[in-house]
């Protein structure tokens, strides 16, 4: 019998803890996580802040926008007493909406005629009446208009609401942080 050999099968010398194949596999794993890694940082983990409408009752994402904090975007409406229109500007929070001020051009139930402790009322050029508030809300919550003809506009992109939803029905307007892929996924306008 040849030294080496038991059995007729050859005995390996152990190099050490791992054969030269698990170490090449092992340094390959290592470099291969560690230049995947960047990339996953970037897919996952930049996020940035997002308006979204959602239903209600479901969560469900129907509208998505990025939105850097700061910036504004407005719901237009027409009021259901005196069937007249109604532009509501909201600002971006990191965590909240900012009601910044209401534009409307004729007095109905529920709209401020005179300036008070909670906002300041007065006229733009174009005989607009505008009602400064600057009143922080966690969302926006509202039941979409069958005559109302509500819409969102947001980086020049208009959005019926009643094309996301069946009018009569309850939404929400919030900010939250989404990752590249939730954005992604959610198509949410740049």
């Amino acid at each position: 019998m040849e030294a080496g050999w038991v059995g007729g099968l050859e005995r390996r010398r152990p190099r050490g803890r791992f054969s030269g194949r698990a170490t090449r596999l092992g340094a390959a794993i290592l470099v291969a996580c560690a230049c995947a890694l960047p990339w996953l940082w970037v897919l996952l983990g930049s996020y940035r802040t997002v308006v979204e409408v959602v239903g209600s009752g479901t969560d469900k994402v129907l509208f998505c926008a990025e939105m850097e904090e700061g910036e504004e975007f407005t719901l237009s409406f027409v009021h259901s007493v005196n069937r007249r229109p109604v532009h509501d500007t909201l600002r971006v929070a990191r965590d909240h909406l900012v009601v910044v001020r209401s534009k409307y051009d004729s007095f109905g139930a529920g709209m401020p005629e005179s300036s008070g402790a909670e906002g300041h009322l007065s006229w733009d050029d174009d005989g607009w009446m505008v009602w400064t508030v600057n009143r922080p809300i966690p969302a926006l919550d509202l039941f979409v208009g069958r005559e109302a003809m509500h819409s969102v506009s947001i980086r020049g992109v208009e959005k019926a609401l009643a094309e996301l939803v069946e009018p009569g029905t309850s939404i929400s307007i919030r900010t939250t942080s989404r990752s590249r892929v939730e954005r992604w996924k959610r198509s949410c306008l740049k």
